[in-house]
């Protein structure tokens, strides 16, 4: 990975839009999207603090100057077309509001962005974000039925998880949170979790065990597994490289090990 993707709030302050025409204009129209304030001239952009810069003239060098001008006042820069200029790139996105999707190449291909986002709209059920409005609205009643950290999250990825009662791609899942909170709801248990692969690509992970790996409070691995296949866990998920001494870590472990 050689960009950090981020979600940028912008909304009610300004940020610089430099340029016209057909090249502009959808920077603008982005930045409005957000809620936030259009500005047109780089020093009153400036002045107002702004933070981040989309520019769009037609001419190269007047790119150039302009771009090294925000630079140089703090700003985070965005050249249309021209990735070697640019602090950040704009991803293709997937809006099924509040739940925002964005695909990007690091700048190689807007292209493939845009196609991968098309695949995406087909399979995301439109009332999606309405699901993640009811469990945020339900967020005090879930945090009192379920008042451990560890215990929430087991319970909450096995709800959402293929076939879970409120399986994300399934149409009105929405509808269902109230009912799943307040019943019988499954969870992964605690303690030691076993995954013996058959190779290290991260494609021949098995659902369970992408399930796992994605879920698991702490990850005990084999020092010849590769860092790509141990991105398929929690970021902020324990790792320990075995051999392991000491007391196991709580909640939900997983043992990796090449077969």
């Amino acid at each position: 990975m050689r960009s950090l993707p981020l979600f940028h709030r912008v909304a009610g302050r300004p940020v610089v839009v430099l340029g016209e025409g057909a090249l502009a204009e959808p920077k603008q129209r982005l930045v409005e999207r957000a809620g936030g304030q259009v500005v047109t001239d780089l020093d009153q952009g400036i002045a107002g603090n702004a933070r981040l810069a989309f520019i769009a003239h037609r001419d190269p060098e007047r790119c150039e100057t302009d771009a090294a001008r925000a630079r140089e006042a703090g700003l985070l820069v965005n050249v249309v077309d021209r990735p070697d200029l640019c602090d950040f790139t704009t991803p293709s996105l997937l809006e099924r509001d509040p739940v925002l999707l964005a695909i990007g190449t690091d700048g190689t291909s807007a292209g493939l962005a845009k196609q991968l986002r098309l695949r995406l709209e087909a399979l995301l059920p439109a009332d999606l974000g309405a699901l993640a409005a009811r469990l945020f609205a339900l967020r005090s009643q879930i945090r009192a039925r379920w008042p451990e950290a560890g215990d929430r999250r087991r319970v909450l990825d096995l709800a959402l998880s293929a076939g879970g009662p409120l399986d994300p791609l399934s149409e009105h899942a929405a509808t269902r949170v109230e009912q799943w909170v307040a019943g019988e709801a499954l969870a992964m248990e605690a303690g030691l979790q076993q995954i013996d692969l058959i190779s290290t690509d991260p494609d021949d992970l098995t659902l369970r065990q992408a399930r796992l790996l994605g879920s698991a409070d702490a990850i005990l691995f084999d020092p010849a597994i590769p860092s790509a296949l141990l991105d398929r866990a929690r970021a902020d998920a324990m790792r320990i490289a075995l051999p392991h001494e000491g007391p196991m870590p709580a909640g939900l472990v997983v043992l990796l090990r090449l077969a």
